[in-house]
Parts: C-alpha cells; sequence; structure tokens
C-alpha cells in the first residue's frame, strides 16, 4: 500500500505514519513544512519512503509532475490548527485552498481521500455535535481556525464529493509528538511542565454561572486512539464526516488530578482569570457523538483519560521520546 501524508511531521500526522508503519506500510510519502522548529525530530524514529515541503509539493502537484504516483490513499493532516489565529488570508490559503486542490487532484485518480476537519466547526455546540452531514450549514465556528475547516467541508458538499471522501473531526487531541507545537501543546503536556517547574497548575476559572472553576468539559482523546479510528478509514469505504472523539465529557480538573497522580505528586491547583481576548470564543463544553463511527464497524474502546495520561506522561513526557518504531 502506498500512502501520502499532509502534515505528516504533526502531532496527527506522525502519529499516522507511526500506525502504518505498525501496520508494516513504510511506502509513504510525507509532505509538511518544517521551518525552524524541532517538528523534524517528529519524523526521525519513522519509515517513510519520501518527503517534500509543503510549498513545493503545491507547486509540483499543480504542474503536473505527480500524475504518475499511484497511491492508494490520501492522509490530508496538514494544515494551520492554530485557532487563535487572525491572518484569514494565510487560513484560506493554507487550510482551504490547498485542500480543495489535493481533493480534486484524488478525485480525479479515484484515490481515498481521507483529510482533517475538526471539532472548531461546531461553534459553542448550539446545534449539538454530532457529525450529521446534512446540517452541516447550520454550523457556526468561534475562531478563523474552525471556519476555514467548515468552509472546506461546505464545499466538498457542494460539488457532490463529501460523501466519497472521509473528513475527520477530531476532537481534543493529545498525546507524544505534539511538543513543536507551541501554544497549541494539550493542555496535558502544559500541565506537566508547570508541575515540573512548580508544583502547580494554574486553570482559567469559569465566567459562567453554571459551570464551576475547572470543571468547563471537553472531550479529550488520546492521539493514539485517534490513530486507530483514522486508519479504521483504510479498511472500509464509508464516506462524509465522521466525529474523532471518545464521547466522553471529562474536566479539567480531571485532566489535571490525572497529570499530578501520573507523576506521583500530590495536586495543587490554583484558578486564574481567562484573558477578555478569548472568552467570547470559550468553548464549555465539547462532546463528540461517535454513534456514525460506531456504525462503520469501528468496535475497539477508547482509553480512559486516566490511561491516556499515564502512558503519555510515563512512556513520553518523563523521557522526552517520540512515538517511534
Amino acid at each position: 500500500m502506498k500512502i501520502l501524508v499532509t502534515g505528516g511531521a504533526g502531532l496527527i500526522g506522525s502519529a499516522l505514519i507511526w500506525g502504518l508503519n505498525q501496520r508494516g506500510i513504510d511506502d509513504i510519502f510525507v509532505v509538511d513544512r518544517l521551518g525552524n522548529g524541532e517538528k523534524w525530530k517528529n519524523l526521525r524514529n519513522l519509515k517513510f519512503a519520501d518527503y517534500c515541503e509543503k510549498s513545493d509539493f503545491l507547486e509540483k502537484l499543480e504542474c503536473g509532475l505527480f500524475d504518475d504516483h499511484s497511491f492508494d490513499a490520501v492522509l490530508h493532516l496538514g494544515a494551520c490548527s492554530s485557532t487563535t489565529e487572525t491572518d484569514a488570508t494565510y487560513l484560506i490559503k493554507n487550510n482551504f485552498e490547498f485542500s480543495k486542490a489535493l481533493a480534486k487532484w484524488a478525485d480525479s485518480r479515484r484515490t481515498r481521500f481521507i483529510y482533517a476537519s475538526s471539532a472548531a466547526t461546531y461553534g459553542d455546540g448550539e446545534h449539538g455535535f454530532a457529525d450529521n452531514n446534512a446540517d452541516i450549514e447550520k454550523l457556526q465556528p468561534l475562531n478563523m481556525y474552525g471556519y476555514s475547516k467548515q468552509l472546506f467541508d461546505l464545499w466538498l458538499k457542494r460539488h457532490g464529493m463529501l460523501d466519497r471522501v472521509v473528513g475527520l473531526k477530531y476532537f481534543n487531541v493529545f498525546g507524544p509528538n505534539e511538543y513543536h507545537k507551541g501554544s497549541m501543546r494539550s493542555f496535558i503536556l502544559k500541565s506537566f511542565e508547570q508541575i515540573r517547574a512548580t508544583g502547580q497548575v494554574h486553570l482559567f476559572k469559569s465566567h459562567r454561572p453554571d459551570y464551576k472553576d475547572g470543571e468547563q468539559l471537553r472531550d479529550f482523546v488520546y492521539v493514539k486512539d485517534a490513530v486507530d479510528m483514522t486508519l479504521h478509514f483504510l479498511d472500509n469505504n464509508a464516506g462524509g464526516l465522521f466525529n474523532i472523539a471518545t464521547g466522553v465529557t471529562r474536566s479539567w480538573n480531571d485532566l489535571v488530578r490525572a497529570t499530578f497522580a501520573a507523576m506521583n505528586i500530590p495536586p495543587k491547583i490554583s484558578y486564574v482569570d481567562m484573558p477578555e481576548s478569548i472568552r467570547n470564543q470559550y468553548q464549555y463544553f465539547t462532546r463528540g457523538d461517535i454513534t456514525r463511527l460506531r456504525l462503520t464497524g469501528y468496535e475497539k474502546p477508547t482509553r480512559t483519560l486516566e490511561e491516556s495520561i499515564e502512558d503519555y506522561v510515563k512512556n513520553y513526557l518523563n523521557s522526552g521520546a517520540c512515538l517511534s518504531v
């Protein structure tokens, strides 16, 4: 099997390469933008056939230089994933235009196309968190990142392609290989760093009376579960949008206490005001409905938050290790 993976040095992309390697697949063409950071480290313990920088790849793709490549599937994870990015032009070019070009190319070759949408498309959850393809026009993302993902979902539907591809709405994914993500690192990693440095963790206060401090709820999904769910779609012909989630909500307090427990340190949590700049964009509740995923035949149970954090802390964060084969 020959696979193209964009965003292959990122958190989910590199974890997918790791998952493919676990299946004995290493005929993988990786596309990403490594830049000046340390994202390259996510690739050094993985097996793949070739690599190309994103800017070069798009140019070569449009010039027809990849027309003779016969990929069995495209796993399109490449995107700017910053929920605080304010350069709308950059997000449109990076997350929307690039995705359209790649989807057209894959569709013209009848190549399986699996791409990263986002739970950010659900906005404040007014219309729920069910991956119902029929109602995606109703969704109102809270930030430009979510809107760039929503635009591509809508474009695929408008052009009659959504049922022929797989769009995955990843919820709060965390785990090894996220060291490079700066402010977008998961709060498990940020908590680990705070605990190691100060022995305590700061959480945002709640600014809604119906949620106590630290009791804001999220659907946290371990990257290893996200990999299993994603690669499941290489094994069937299902199409449309699917949530990649656990279907379970847990609080920030739960997350932090589990991190303290994995580090064998008594919990010490304090609460600070949430910056006004993000209060109107803040999600107090997310929970991915994974009914449609289960209906495609995915039966594997997801890890609990405590199991996931224990594996992450003890096998990766303590040593600074990345996923490796």
